[in-house]
């Protein structure tokens, strides 16, 4: 199953002002979001000047424009400040770095600051307008890291990959300490609800060895983590390569192709889904970062419609009939 890009972005006017869960007797709805650069983050929120194309393709760029203003004035109060969303609590460890842990906002990157965001963003709105229930993302990612190596899952063969362990050892700590990451926790339980995968690039400069191997190495990456988390039904969603081109170079287009393979196979029907996002490629000249293509040029709009397309994949797979969940 895919889904189609979307023409808008509809979103709850719930989502313009910092929200609380309605139910605090529900248990927090876990969400895994797991990959490389792009998952941890490159889109640019406010930064210009000659570094940043002179802030072209940035968050206040976007929100320049009467058209995407609109679209996106859940992400920005009366103000003009950024929003925050007490409904939707991050959870990234920077590697080598601090911890981040709080409401739905920017900066839940791998800079020291709050000028960034990945698809994290729109995704907690769409996962945030979804639910009564509060709701965890669990950020797992580590730029310049591949699945043929990296995050090699143990089913599929060959050494295990240190990312494949580091990523379960960071789930298994954000559930450890949800009480102390979010003292308003109270103690509720958690629901792992689903996980997302948006990675590839590392894999597609590799053409003769990775690729071929991609399809193989996702399932394997599926089945472990389910097995491992003990959640055999949690559903998937796999983000396509974004990267810099809408119709890319024939080994990207492989690996692109071995992604969308994935969500075909007999067992993952219903429960994983495959989301393309090639359409939300911006030009380079009108984003901040031109020369970082595999960063999607740090283009804010892009990273805005990865994240709702993941999060109405997400959508749509909890809405599937009675797929069970891992609860605790």
């Amino acid at each position: 199953m895919t889904l189609p890009p979307p023409l808008t972005l509809a979103v709850s006017m719930l989502a313009s002002v910092a929200l609380g869960a309605d139910d605090p007797a529900k248990p927090v709805k876990v969400f895994i979001l797991a990959g490389q650069s792009n998952m941890v983050g490159q889109a640019v929120l406010d930064l210009d000047g000659k570094d940043y194309n002179g802030g072209r393709g940035t968050l206040v760029d976007l929100l320049r424009r009467p058209d995407q203003a609109a679209r996106f004035q859940h992400l920005r109060d009366g103000r003009g400040r950024w929003t925050t969303r007490d409904d939707v609590w991050v959870r990234f460890r920077i590697e080598d770095g601090p911890l981040k842990a709080g409401a739905l906002g920017p900066g839940f990157t791998a800079y020291g600051d709050k000028h960034h965001f990945g698809p994290e963003l729109q995704f907690g709105h769409v996962l945030g307008d979804h639910f009564d229930n509060q709701v965890l993302l669990i950020k797992t990612a580590w730029g310049g890291k591949s699945l043929y190596k990296d995050f090699r899952p143990p089913s599929a063969g060959g050494e295990v990959g240190p990312y494949y362990t580091k990523m379960l050892q960071e789930v298994r700590e954000a559930l450890a300490n949800l009480a102390t990451d979010f003292p308003s926790y109270g103690g509720r339980g958690y629901e792992l609800a689903g996980f997302v995968w948006y990675q590839g690039w590392n894999d597609g400069v590799d053409p003769e060895r990775a690729v071929p191997e991609y399809e193989h190495n996702l399932a394997a990456l599926i089945h472990d983590v389910r097995k491992d988390l003990n959640a055999p039904d949690l559903p998937v969603v796999i983000g396509e390569l974004t990267g810099a081109w809408v119709d890319p170079p024939p080994e990207w287009k492989k690996l692109r192709e071995a992604q969308a393979a994935v969500a075909t196979h007999a067992e993952f029907a219903g429960n994983v889904v495959f989301v393309p996002t090639r359409e939300f490629v911006r030009r380079p000249e009108n984003s901040p970062n031109p020369t970082h293509g595999h960063h999607e040029f740090g283009n804010a709009e892009t990273y805005l419609l990865v994240g709702d397309a993941l999060g109405r994949g997400m959508k749509g797979l909890l809405s599937s009939p009675l797929i069970p969940r891992t609860r605790s």
